[in-house]
């Protein structure tokens, strides 16, 4: 096997991962997921953040 096959090869390889990954991201079983992952950030709780700002104003 010359370079240019080799080369062919991995080509071909790394556009199969990139199509498996694209349909995994946007496939439906994972859409609940996801949008728990995006929307955790805004589930946290605010004791949390007070004490945050309680120790930025003691600096």
């Amino acid at each position: 096997m010359d370079y240019g096959t080799l080369r062919g090869v991995v080509a071909l390889i790394i556009l199969a991962l990139f199509i498996i990954i694209v349909v995994w991201s946007y496939s439906k079983k994972r859409k609940s997921s996801f949008d728990d992952a995006a929307n955790s950030i805004f589930e946290e709780d605010h004791k949390e953040d007070t004490n945050k700002q309680e120790t930025n104003n003691n600096v």
